[in-house]
């Protein structure tokens, strides 16, 4: 993978951070979403999160017919997207990332993502926005089958979550250093060495615990330098929403409020 970087932000070096978990049908408009990024300089670290369908197989296969040499597959087998994320993360900053975001495979990133990720977490006196934790826009995917209603309910129910997170006796009390602020971990960017700072993403289940609140959760008690940035965009997948329906998704969303008997919908 090769590019410059548009724009007058330095380049500090990106990686992105992407689980994977039995993928392998539906993985390549992902694929393809990372492989169109404008600003083209980052590394990809894929986590094999146990697969049984041949997920890592599509993933390199892809790689190699695109000539994209900075992407990489690591296994992770203790199950869990916390437990898949970190392991992700500490294998690009030990590699040498000093910017990192994350996005899953079954989302797609808007085509500037990779950009606006570098602009928002370089130094201001670098031509950089300056923060240390950035959140994007999560919008529903167009290509699944699910109707503009319900992607516009979707869409409203982040900002409604964001707004009851605010007031939520678990994200308030001592040693807050600013308000909560929803960062999907389908969508977040962070620097490395605030992601090391903070602990990094839960090592956990998917069912146990929401790795991305955690992490914002530490993060608010080192920084102030994090916000929620409307040109950090990812589509997300709303097959959660074809499986269980909108209302039983949201609670899920609601601390697990809907306990489903499986959780991995592909």
């Amino acid at each position: 993978m090769s590019g410059a970087v548009s724009g007058a932000v330095n380049a500090g070096r990106l990686a992105v951070v992407v689980p994977v978990y039995q993928e392998a049908a539906g993985i390549t408009p992902t694929l393809e979403a990372l492989a169109a990024q404008r600003d083209a300089d980052f590394d990809v670290v894929f986590v094999d999160n146990g697969s049984t369908d041949g997920s890592a197989d599509v993933i390199r296969a892809f790689a190699a017919e695109r000539g994209l040499a900075r992407w990489r597959v690591v296994d992770e087998p203790q199950k869990g997207t916390g437990a898949a994320a970190d392991t992700g993360m500490r294998a690009a900053i030990d590699a040498g990332a000093t910017l990192l975001a994350r996005t899953d495979a079954d989302c797609l990133p808007r085509e500037d993502w990779t950009a606006s990720v570098r602009r928002a977490l370089t130094p201001r006196e670098e031509g950089g926005l300056g923060l240390r934790l950035v959140g994007g826009e999560l919008v529903a995917r167009r290509d699944e089958g699910v109707g503009w209603p319900t992607r516009a309910v979707l869409r409203g129910a982040v900002h409604l979550a964001e707004a009851f997170g605010r007031v939520r006796p678990g994200n308030r009390g001592d040693g807050y250093l600013g308000p909560y602020m929803m960062a999907a971990g389908c969508n977040v960017g962070i620097t490395a060495e605030l992601y090391l700072a903070a602990g990094g993403f839960p090592r956990t289940k998917i069912e146990e615990l929401h790795e991305d609140r955690a992490l914002v959760n530490a993060v608010r008690r080192i920084t102030r330098a994090y916000a929620r940035r409307s040109d950090v965009v990812v589509f997300g997948s709303s097959r959660r929403v074809r499986a269980w329906g909108l209302r039983r998704t949201l609670l899920w969303y609601k601390d697990h409020a809907y306990k489903p008997e499986v959780v991995d919908i592909r």
